[in-house]
């Protein structure tokens, strides 16, 4: 089986790094780019990833994976959209008697708002309700504006996953949005790594899985979205210019942990594995902010 390209922005030896991850460690590319692309972000809006990676090749590992400290992929996007309720059942989790909405839900978070793969989720003195929502992130790697269904693989990068952590109870704080539960401080991951996007494939159809404490809670596939990866692209781009290193956070199936009755909260020690066909596995732990 081929190895999944893989590329990850870092921290080791005092300094942020990003490189190749392969089987026996990762490629530090930073000395030999870091002049060039100060950071992922300038790698994806040059059109360079393809050029890391080639780079790599049959070179020895710079660092052992557990040696260093995993970041979010791209640090400083200029936006990160989420769709809401995007899979069959989601709807009926929120047993509100409204019927699915015929266009997706979509709402904004910040990058601080995210960790690094590795990196404990955080939960809030304010607020127990911690919750999970595994889901695939796009990249955008070409700018564009009311992009065609037809057009939009072509406006793709790259591919990850995040943990699209959620403090429940905040969303409910005001009828028309849900700002506030969706953007503590490292409530939610993104990671590990950037799959570069090459093929249909890689989304059409492909398993999403989350699990907590080792028990699967939420699992679907991307061909059953409400709204593909086409369609989001094609419909957020009506609104706004996408830009390269903005992402694109693309639904989580039914299971979260505010679905089940008594609710399932994330606590100090649990472990949150996000998985999808082709990307991998996203790991986090929880802990509580210090007072």
């Amino acid at each position: 089986m081929t190895e999944i390209a893989r590329i990850a922005a870092f921290r080791a030896n005092g300094a942020n790094r990003y490189g190749v991850v392969t089987k026996a460690g990762i490629v530090d590319l930073t000395p030999e780019f870091g002049s060039r692309f100060k950071g992922l972000k300038e790698v994806v809006e040059a059109g360079a990833l393809e050029e890391l990676i080639a780079a790599a090749a049959g070179r020895a590992p710079t660092y052992r994976t557990e040696d260093v400290t995993w970041q979010i992929p791209v640090a400083n996007p200029e936006k990160i959209l989420c769709v809401g309720v995007n899979f069959p059942d989601r709807n009926a989790e929120y047993k509100d008697g409204q019927e699915a909405p015929g266009r997706p839900s979509l709402f904004i978070r910040f990058p601080r708002s995210f960790t690094g793969h590795g990196e404990n989720l955080v939960r809030p003195p304010e607020s127990e309700k911690l919750d999970y929502e595994g889901e695939i992130a796009i990249v955008i790697g070409k700018a564009g504006r009311r992009i065609a269904r037809e057009d939009a693989y072509d406006h793709i990068a790259a591919l990850t996953l995040c943990n699209e952590g959620t403090i429940r109870d905040w969303v409910r704080h005001a009828k028309f949005n849900v700002t506030q539960g969706k953007n503590w401080d490292r409530s939610g991951a993104m990671g590990p790594w950037l799959v570069p996007f090459r093929e249909a494939a890689q989304l059409d159809d492909v398993a999403l899985t989350t699990r907590v404490n080792g028990e699967v809670q939420q699992q679907d596939r991307t061909g059953r979205m409400l709204y593909d990866f086409r369609y989001i692209v094609n419909y957020v781009s009506t609104f706004t210019t996408l830009v390269p290193g903005d992402i694109l956070v693309c639904g989580t199936p039914t299971g979260a942990g505010a679905r089940f009755d008594p609710p399932l909260w994330l606590k100090p020690g649990d472990v949150i594995e996000v998985e999808a066909e082709g990307i991998g596995v996203l790991r986090n732990g929880v802990e509580d902010e210090p007072c």
